[in-house]
């Protein structure tokens, strides 16, 4: 169990096909994070048996190489091993993770929530750079794998960086964009040159806790009317249709892929079970470790597009109460709000 206090360790993954920019983007985070005093630290993803990306950066960093695999195949156990690992040794403020560009992120983020049943870590966000130019000449072939996988890394993304816009005529750069908006129409786009951002405020722990404050007090207050993402509001909180002008604005109509919950209590196995019956059709995937009120042991719980699964298990060693949900464009206020909801009910019950 979790007490609130307790701060979950920030990851953001990197993704975009080969030579997009990723390990440009990824110096100039490290340089941001350094910059203030924090630790960051990397893992990094080839395909091959060297790690040439991995030589421009510094050794004041902790890294973890995964070569000669896919991070979102063949590794993606590894990858919550490597997590840890890194946790453990070096205490990190901050992880960052760049897959190769050969990775489908919906693969990687599975090796992610695996992590987050042995650390306390919180996925901030999915960061694809794309290659401005070769997005506009793919696009205009329409079909192949490559072009494929570079759309399933755009819809992944929360952040969508379209990179070498310098290499794009004005016509062109607002092509590129519209065709990133028809492939994700929840992600902030930003136009760079060699990855070069001046605000990197959305990377802050400190914003991503100031949104979750605004989602629930606009909850309290009655705005939320229904449980997805209504398309086309201002307001990523459905219902609601106030302008607001602080930070958390900026923020509030990006794509939240994955909610890490970590349990404070135990809670009703029946009542946990009613939720993920109601879970809406775009929260496909949710996994974790759960404690019930009303049963012996912890259960290991698996589900997947409305067919969930529980397996009773007795773990060795230091492992959280966690359930981590995957999905597109779903309310992350109102799930938060049932999940707290349960662990309330089963309070008020003891």
């Amino acid at each position: 169990m979790k007490t609130n206090n307790e701060q979950n360790i920030p990851v953001h993954l990197l993704s975009g096909f080969l030579g997009s920019g990723k390990t440009t983007l990824l110096r100039r985070m490290l340089d941001y994070y350094t910059a203030q005093g924090k630790k960051p630290a990397v893992i990094m993803n080839e395909l091959g048996d060297i790690n040439l990306d991995g030589q421009l950066v510094g050794d004041e960093v902790p890294m973890a190489e995964m070569l000669s695999g896919c991070i979102c195949c063949t590794m993606r156990g590894d990858l919550g091993m490597e997590i840890s690992s890194l946790i453990n040794e070096h205490q990190p403020d901050v992880i960052f993770i760049e897959s190769t560009g050969a990775a489908n992120p919906m693969e990687t983020l599975d090796g992610v929530t695996e992590a987050a049943m042995y650390k306390s870590i919180d996925l901030r966000s999915v960061i694809t750079v794309v290659d401005g130019p070769e997005l506009l000449a793919r696009s205009r072939d329409g079909k192949g794998r490559t072009f494929k996988l570079m759309q399933e890394q755009i819809r992944c993304a929360t952040i969508l960086l379209l990179n070498k816009a310098d290499k794009l005529e004005p016509d062109q750069l607002v092509e590129a964009q519209q065709q990133l908006r028809e492939l994700n129409g929840h992600a902030q786009i930003i136009a760079t040159v060699r990855c070069a951002i001046d605000d990197w405020s959305w990377l802050d722990a400190e914003v991503e806790s100031h949104l979750q404050e605004h989602q629930r007090t606009a909850m309290e207050a009655g705005h939320i009317a229904n449980h997805t993402h209504i398309e086309g509001e201002e307001c990523s909180i459905a219902g609601c249709t106030h302008d607001h002008d602080h930070a958390a604005h900026h923020h509030s109509h990006e794509h939240v892929m994955v909610v890490t919950h970590y349990w404070r209590s135990p809670v009703s196995s029946e009542a946990f079970e009613s939720l993920l019956q109601r879970l809406p059709d775009n929260i496909y995937r949710a996994k974790g470790i759960v404690t019930f009120t009303d049963a012996p042991s912890r259960f290991l719980f698996q589900y997947a597009y409305k067919e969930s699964d529980f397996l009773r298990i007795d773990p060795q060693g230091q492992v959280n109460d966690v359930a981590v949900f995957i999905g597109e464009h779903f309310s992350k206020a109102w799930l938060l709000r049932e999940l707290e909801l349960l662990e309330q009910a089963a309070h008020t019950a003891d």
